[in-house]
C-alpha cells in the first residue's frame, strides 16, 4: 500500500469528549499491558514522524496506565561508536523485548532509509539495501510473535513552524528543539521523497504502517492511542488471568472473608 501524507493534512479538531475518550484509552491500553504480561506476549511499537509532530505527547499518553517494570521506551539517537562499528540493526536488538514486555522506540530502525539517506550519512547502495535488511528483520521478529504497530505521525510545514516557534518562545520547552530541527526542515522535499519509498518498500503485511495526522493534538492522540490498541489487542487474548483456587483460598482466610 502506498500512503499519501497529503492525506493526512486535515487538523480537524477534535470533537468528542477528549478527557473521557482519553481515560478510555488508557484503561484500555492498562488492560492490553496486562493481557502482554500474563500471556507472556511481546510487542514493539514504534514511532516516526517530522521534528515537533507530536511522537513525544503520544508517547506520554500511551504509557500513561502502564506498570513501568513491563515497558521501555527507547529515545533513538546518532549511533555511538561502537554501534557503528556493527551492522546497523545490531543497536536495536539489543531493544527488542522479552516475554511480557513491550518495546517503545522513538525514532527506530528507519533512520536508515530517512535521516542517513536525506543527509548522506550512509553510501546509496547500503541504504537501499536497508529497506529489504528491515522488512526481512521485521518478518523475523513477527515470526517469533513479536507484534509490531509502526507509526508515521505527520505534520505540515506551517503547523511544524507553529510548534518550532513555540519551542523557543517557551522558556522550559527549548531544550527539545536544536540545530539539526532545522537543517530537517531545509530539506523537507528530500524527507517527503524518502518517505514514500519508505511507505512503498516496508509497508508489509506483518507489519504494516499506519499515518496518523498530527496536525491536532488532541485528534492526533486519540487516533493513534485508538490505533495501538486496535493491533496490540488482534494480536494477544484479552482473557483475564483466572483467579489461583489455592490463592483466593489462602486469601479469603487471612482476610477473613
Amino acid at each position: 500500500m502506498t500512503i499519501d501524507l497529503s492525506d493526512y493534512e486535515a487538523g480537524a479538531t477534535y470533537d468528542g469528549d477528549y478527557d473521557h475518550d482519553l481515560a478510555h484509552l488508557q484503561k484500555r491500553l492498562a488492560h492490553i499491558q496486562v493481557a502482554h504480561i500474563v500471556h507472556q506476549r511481546r510487542a514493539v511499537v514504534l514511532f516516526e514522524g517530522w521534528d515537533a509532530a507530536g511522537k513525544g505527547g503520544i508517547i506520554q499518553r500511551m504509557t500513561a496506565e502502564w506498570d513501568p517494570r513491563n515497558y521501555k521506551v527507547w529515545p533513538i539517537k546518532a549511533p555511538t561508536e561502537e554501534e557503528r562499528a556493527h551492522q546497523f540493526l545490531w543497536r536495536f536488538w539489543q531493544r527488542l523485548p522479552a516475554n511480557g514486555h513491550i518495546s517503545v522506540f522513538d525514532r527506530s530502525w528507519y533512520g536508515r532509509v530517512l535521516v542517513e539517506r536525506v543527509e548522506e550519512l550512509t553510501p546509496e547502495t547500503a541504504w537501499r539495501r536497508g529497506y529489504d535488511e528491515i522488512n526481512e528483520f521485521e518478518a523475523q521478529q513477527a515470526d517469533w510473535g513479536t507484534t509490531i504497530v509502526k507509526l508515521f505521525v505527520h505534520a505540515t510545514q506551517a503547523e511544524q513552524d507553529d510548534r518550532l516557534k513555540a519551542r523557543l518562545d517557551h522558556p522550559w520547552k527549548r531544550w527539545k528543539t536544536g540545530l539539526e530541527d532545522y537543517r530537517n526542515r531545509a530539506r523537507r522535499a528530500d524527507y517527503l521523497e524518502a518517505m514514500d519509498e519508505m511507505f512503498r518498500r516496508t509497508d508489509t503485511r506483518w507489519a504494516p504502517w499506519i499515518a496518523i495526522d498530527g496536525n491536532d493534538k488532541k485528534a492526533a492522540r486519540i487516533a493513534a492511542l485508538t490505533a495501538i490498541a486496535d493491533r496490540l489487542e488482534a494480536h494477544v487474548d484479552m482473557t483475564p488471568p483466572p483467579l489461583d483456587p489455592e490463592l483466593e483460598k489462602v486469601a479469603k482466610k487471612a482476610l477473613g472473608l
